[in-house]
């Protein structure tokens, strides 16, 4: 038999429309982010730039989530840890020493890296609910810590944290480019070898294993780069508030970034950054209906998951000659 055969993977999505195609299209991120650079054009009142400051911090968690249950496939059910992480060493730094916030960056880094790998090193060797269990654990491990110590102000937090910048349009702006490099950094490392690595993880750990991956190594990587995504979200979340508290740091923000990755689409960074703005802003959308908010929201929710399963926008599987 000549010729070449292109053979599809067992549960691949059919073949693209016309509008998947648009989706597809590179200039759709290019589109989404211009709507950001333009939304202050539309409404700069001091709401509307904390709430759409917010959606950003909002995506770069979502963003740095997907490496971890997207990419990867580990169900990561404390990811706020890495935020809290990132917000408390900014503000303790800070506010303890006098120091600009965006000199503490460099410091966020490596205490977050620290973080991945103390608390990724002893429990990536699980799978499945048994993973997402303990990573809940530490999650409320961290929010609890950060309740009983001094140095973080116990559960009254810290106070006094530094901006950026005294212009909330201009913090806006510096977040957008913030959130606007992490999504990309997150979509190259998803390209990349060691995000090929991770989708083999994610399918067939057994099988990646027997070809030769590194297993345990790589799912400590994309923990590892989850947490730092996580850790600079919670510098910009300390620089946008200027206080933190554990109270910012519950399951609940674990719970609804892990529906906006789900919600968007798993593996799918256009997906995942729809899915955060929906997320973070449909309740403020519903705000007006008072009590009912968040009824409304739960119940659109769930109409959108039995409609598309797969989300708003699903990573789409190439076809292998």
């Amino acid at each position: 038999m000549t010729g070449t055969t292109k053979v599809r993977r067992v549960g691949a999505a059919k073949p693209p429309t016309r509008a998947s195609k648009l989706l597809q299209n590179r200039w759709a991120g290019i589109a989404g982010l211009l709507i950001a650079l333009l939304a202050p054009f539309v409404n700069a009142s001091g709401y509307a730039l904390s709430v759409m400051t917010s959606a950003a911090i909002f995506v770069m968690l979502a963003a740095g989530l997907n490496i971890v249950v997207g990419y990867c496939g580990l169900l990561d059910l404390g990811y706020v840890a890495f935020f809290a992480v990132g917000a408390y060493t900014s503000g303790v730094l800070s506010t303890r020493f006098d120091l600009p916030l965006l000199v503490t960056v460099p410091a966020v880094i490596v205490v977050t890296v620290i973080a991945g790998i103390v608390i990724g090193a002893p429990t990536l060797r699980l799978r499945s609910d048994y993973l997402a269990i303990v990573t809940l654990g530490f999650g409320e491990i961290i929010r609890i810590t950060a309740n009983n110590l001094d140095v973080t102000g116990g559960p009254s937090g810290i106070y006094g944290i530094p901006h950026l910048t005294d212009s909330p349009v201009v913090f806006y702006y510096v977040t957008v480019v913030v959130v606007s490099l992490a999504v990309l950094g997150a979509a190259r490392l998803g390209r990349s070898r060691l995000g090929r690595a991770w989708r083999f993880v994610r399918e067939d750990e057994d099988a990646a294993e027997a070809m030769g991956v590194h297993t345990y190594r790589v799912k400590l990587a994309a923990y590892i780069a989850g947490a730092v995504w996580g850790g600079l979200a919670g510098v910009l979340f300390a620089a946008q508030l200027s206080a933190i508290s554990p109270t910012s740091f519950t399951f609940l923000q674990s719970a609804l970034v892990l529906m906006a990755v789900v919600l968007g689409g798993m593996g799918s960074i256009p997906g995942v950054v729809i899915g955060a703005v929906v997320i973070s802003i449909l309740p403020e959308i519903l705000r007006d209906l008072a009590d009912y908010r968040f009824f409304i929201f739960g119940v659109l929710l769930i109409a959108v998951m039995i409609l598309r399963p797969q989300g708003l926008w699903p990573a789409r599987s190439k076809e292998v000659s």
